[in-house]
Parts: structure tokens; sequence; C-alpha cells
């Protein structure tokens, strides 16, 4: 596995983070606590043109 971290910020608290993820051929998407105020934020992971992994954090819809 080829895990790459990634800095997003945190759409609670705006605190940059690293996150770590596995570079993907599709989008995939999972929720994770920020390290920083422990709220849950949806991880949306894709890849760019040149295969790189990009990482968008959003909240937690209720």
């Amino acid at each position: 596995m080829d895990l790459r971290e990634i800095e997003v910020q945190c759409p609670y608290c705006g605190e940059a983070i690293g996150v770590m993820v596995d570079p993907v051929s599709g989008e995939e998407s999972y929720t994770e606590d920020c390290s920083v105020c422990c709220r849950p934020m949806v991880l949306t992971v894709d890849a760019d043109d040149e295969g790189e992994p990009v990482v968008n954090a959003k909240r937690e819809e209720d």
C-alpha cells in the first residue's frame, strides 16, 4: 500500500491537519474525526490527472 500524507483544513475548527490516504483510481469517501477538535468530517479522496491524490474535507451532514 502506498499511503501518502495530505494536508486538509478541518471544516469545523479551521486547523490544517495531515490525513493518510491511499491513492485511488476512483472517488472514495469516508468519515474521520479531526485530530484537533474531534468532530467528524467527510473526506473525499480522488486522483488528479497525474494520478496524485486530492482530498476534500467537509462537515458531516446531520
